[in-house]
């Protein structure tokens, strides 16, 4: 059994994960990583605490209390407006701090999101696709059950 934890952007603070636990059973998006036949069991769920992340420096910390194997960042940290400026450096502290590790992405992006955003330069300026592979991967199809 893996178990995951997952935080959020402190823009989306009220979320109450519905895309993020669907894409967690479907095995879409950020959890298109883990085979099926793998059970997963979300162990935690927190906000980043709003820029510039005050919760990064503790969240991450007591999901390892609770037994958490690797963290996600929701995806929108991913297709947010703004994309969260933070992501690498977010996810190199808590590699470094808490020796697990963080994958960017939760459910499939949105493909009203993908189709917006791919026409502006920021994504591939904030070198986001290797960040974000599984979600620059997933099939248009997937990505418009998720708008």
């Amino acid at each position: 059994m893996t178990n995951i934890g997952i935080i959020i952007c402190g823009r989306y603070g009220s979320c109450a994960g519905g895309k993020c636990l669907r894409s967690m059973r479907e095995r879409v998006g950020g959890f298109a990583a883990y085979p099926r036949e793998e059970e997963l069991a979300l162990v935690g769920y927190a906000s980043c605490g709003g820029c510039p992340g005050g919760n990064i420096e503790y969240v991450p910390g007591e999901m390892v209390k609770n037994g958490v194997s690797v963290i996600h960042f929701a995806t929108g940290m991913v297709v947010g407006y703004p994309p969260c400026p933070f992501i690498k450096p977010f996810r190199d502290f808590i590699e470094s701090a808490f020796h697990i590790p963080v994958l960017v992405g939760t459910h499939p992006i949105p493909l009203k999101y993908h189709t917006t955003h791919n026409t502006l330069p920021f994504w591939n300026d904030m070198g986001m696709a290797s960040l974000a592979g599984s979600l620059f991967a997933e099939d248009r199809q997937t990505m418009a059950l998720y708008d």
